[in-house]
C-alpha cells in the first residue's frame, strides 16, 4: 500500500518542522534510504531519508512551510498504486487535530492538564493556530490571551509592523518563557581570580593545535565538579528528579535567528584542546544552520558566556529540564586586596542558575565552590 511520508519528530521537545526543500520532484522515482527531503527544527537542519522505494506522488507540503509533526507531506507509490483520496480535515496533522478538539501541540496538552488551562479557551500562536506549551502557560501566568478576549484586542499602533520569527526564535522564546514561569530559580555569585586562567589559555595557544577560549576551560571545568558533584548532574521531568550517569555539557551559542545549545558528550573524559576543537566545529556548523539531532541531544549541564561583549555578569534561565546553568561574564582586571594591600588581578564573575525544585543552596554551593577552585587552579583539569 502507498506510503506515506511525514513530517519527522527529530526530537523530544519538537512539536512542528519546517520544509525547506524537496530533494526529488513529484513522479520521480525514489528509493528507501536514499535523501528526500531537508527540514529545519528549531534547532537543526537536517536530511531525511526516503521511507520506501516507488515514486514520489501527491505532494501537499509545499518548500517553506512548517507544519506540526506527524502532517502527511507526500506519498511514495509502489506500481499500481494510487494517491489515497481521504486525507486528514484540510491537510491539517492527523493527530492531535480530532474534530471538535482545538489544534494543540501533545507537550501543551500535557501542560494543560497540568495548570487545569482549558484549551478551548486560549489563542493559539503555532501553525495554523495551534495551542503551544508557552501559549498555555501565558494563559495560566495572566499573561496570555484566552480565544474570547482575543477579539477585542486592538491591532498594533500606527508605525509599527509585525516581526517575522523563524522557528528557532520561536522555540527558544517559548521554552524559556516555560522555564521562567514554571521553575523557581535561585542564584549563586562568585568571583574568580582568574590570573591561572589567563595563563593556562595563553600557554594552551601558543602550544598549537587549536584556540582554546576561556569558555573552553569553563566547560571542562565545569565538566569535572560535574562529576565530583553528581547532585547536580540532574533532570526534572513530569515531577520526578533522575541522575544522569553522563556528564554531557551544552554550550549556548548565538545564531542569527536566535540560540541553539549543541552538547559535549562525555565532556568530563576531553582535554580543553578536545573541548575547543568541538565548539570551534560545532560553532561553525551552528551559524551555518547544518547541526545534526544528536548535537543538541541529551544534555545536563549548560555553560553560557556573555563576555566577549563586554558584560561582568548576568543571570541565566534554566535550560530546562537540567537543573543548573552557569553563566561565565568577561574577565578583566580588578583592585584587589592581596597580602592588605590592593592589587591589579585578573577576575570573572561567574552565576549559577539552579532549580530549587531539584537543588537547594548548599548542594549547589559545594558544587560552585568546587568548579571556582577549578578555575583559579585551571592546571588541574588541563593535565
Amino acid at each position: 500500500m502507498a506510503t506515506e511520508v511525514v513530517m519527522p519528530a527529530l526530537g523530544v521537545a519538537q512539536d512542528t518542522g519546517k520544509l525547506l526543500r524537496w530533494l526529488k520532484a513529484e513522479g520521480e522515482p525514489v528509493a528507501a534510504g536514499e535523501p528526500l527531503m531537508e527540514v529545519e527544527t528549531d534547532k537543526v537542519t537536517v536530511e531525511v531519508e526516503a521511507p520506501a522505494t516507488g515514486t514520489l506522488a501527491g505532494v501537499r507540503v509545499r518548500e517553506g512551510e512548517e507544519v506540526p509533526v506527524g502532517h502527511v507531506l507526500a506519498w511514495i507509490l509502489s506500481p499500481g498504486e494510487a494517491v489515497p483520496g481521504a486525507f486528514p480535515e484540510d491537510g491539517g496533522p492527523r493527530a492531535p487535530a480530532a474534530r471538535g478538539r482545538p489544534a494543540a501541540s501533545p507537550r501543551a496538552r500535557r501542560r494543560a492538564e497540568e495548570l487545569g488551562v482549558d484549551l478551548a479557551q486560549v489563542m493559539g500562536t503555532g501553525p495554523g493556530g495551534a495551542v503551544t506549551e508557552a501559549d498555555v502557560e501565558a494563559v495560566a501566568s495572566g499573561s496570555g490571551t484566552s480565544g474570547r478576549a482575543a477579539a477585542a484586542e486592538p491591532g498594533p499602533a500606527g508605525g509599527a509592523e509585525a516581526v517575522e520569527v523563524g522557528p528557532v526564535w520561536r522555540r527558544m522564546a517559548e521554552r524559556m518563557a516555560a522555564s521562567w514561569t514554571s521553575a523557581p530559580h535561585f542564584f549563586l555569585v562568585r568571583e574568580v581570580e582568574a590570573t591561572g586562567l589567563v595563563e593556562v589559555v595563553r600557554e594552551l595557544r601558543r602550544r598549537g593545535g587549536a584556540e582554546p577560549t576561556y569558555t573552553d576551560v569553563a566547560v571542562k571545568a565545569a565538566a569535572v565538579a560535574l562529576r565530583k558533584h553528581p547532585e547536580v548532574n540532574v533532570r526534572r521531568e513530569g515531577g520526578q528528579l533522575f541522575r544522569s550517569l553522563e556528564v554531557n555539557v551544552g554550550l549556548a551559542v548565538a545564531v542569527p535567528d536566535g540560540l541553539v545549545v549543541p552538547v559535549l558528550h562525555g565532556a568530563d573524559r576531553r582535554s580543553v584542546v578536545e573541548v575547543a576543537r568541538w565548539r570551534e566545529e560545532v560553532v561553525g556548523r551552528a551559524m551555518g544552520g547544518t547541526l545534526r539531532p544528536t548535537d543538541v541531544a541529551g544534555g545536563t549541564f549548560t555553560v553560557t558566556n556573555l563576555g566577549m561583549y563586554g558584560v561582568d555578569a548576568f543571570a541565566p534561565v534554566l535550560n530546562p529540564p537540567q537543573a543548573a546553568i552557569l553563566a561565565v561574564g568577561r574577565v578583566a582586571d580588578r583592585v584587589v586586596a592581596a597580602d592588605g594591600i590592593p592589587a591589579v588581578r585578573p577576575a570573572v564573575t561567574v552565576t549559577l542558575g539552579c532549580d530549587h525544585r531539584a537543588l537547594d543552596g548548599a548542594r549547589a554551593a559545594r558544587f560552585l565552590e568546587t568548579l571556582v577552585s577549578l578555575l583559579e587552579d585551571p592546571w588541574q583539569v588541563v593535565d
